[in-house]
């Protein structure tokens, strides 16, 4: 397990909150009035169209990128996954709830209330292996691995022999 378990949460990568607003979305919003008026310096009403320009194709191909995660995530079970020590390896703390989903190319099983946070998911492979992941503000926050124990009577090998029995 490389996050820690539920109960001992990770040092803070989030950002920190102000109100509704977090930093994150006020640097957001001062770069967009700078550029806002970089191009009104540059170019007036031509500077100003060009850069709205720029921004709808941003934004339709993140729609576009948007749709194609969850076009694939439609044609899997809810919480499968082809191997959850393959999706534990590649799990960091901080991706986007969005770029987890593309990287199962399933949606994850919901664990916890609907617009209660965290958002706890989980995702199972075909051995009954799971990961859980825990979102905080559609972040990955905390994430666990849970593998079946080895049965004692797990089958053999083509090609090998049973050991004897007394």
């Amino acid at each position: 397990m490389r996050s820690g378990s539920f109960g001992h949460p990770l040092k803070g990568r989030g950002a920190a909150t102000i109100g509704r607003m977090n930093i994150r979305s006020l640097i957001t919003l001062a770069g967009a009035v700078a550029l806002g008026a970089l191009a009104w310096q540059a170019g007036g009403w031509q500077g100003i169209i060009l850069l709205v320009s720029g921004l709808v194709l941003w934004l339709l191909l993140s729609f576009t990128r948007l749709m194609t995660v969850f076009r694939r995530a439609s044609e899997q079970p809810v919480g499968y996954i082809g191997s959850a020590v393959m999706l534990n390896a590649k799990l960091k703390p901080g991706q986007r709830l969005l770029h987890v989903v593309a990287l199962t190319r399933s949606l994850g099983q919901r664990l916890s209330a609907i617009d209660a946070q965290p958002e706890v998911y989980c995702w199972t492979d075909p051995g009954q292996s799971r990961v859980t992941a825990r979102f905080e503000n559609g972040r990955l926050e905390q994430w666990r691995l849970e593998r079946l124990a080895a049965d004692a009577q797990t089958p053999s090998l083509p090609g090998e022999q049973e050991p004897p029995q007394a």
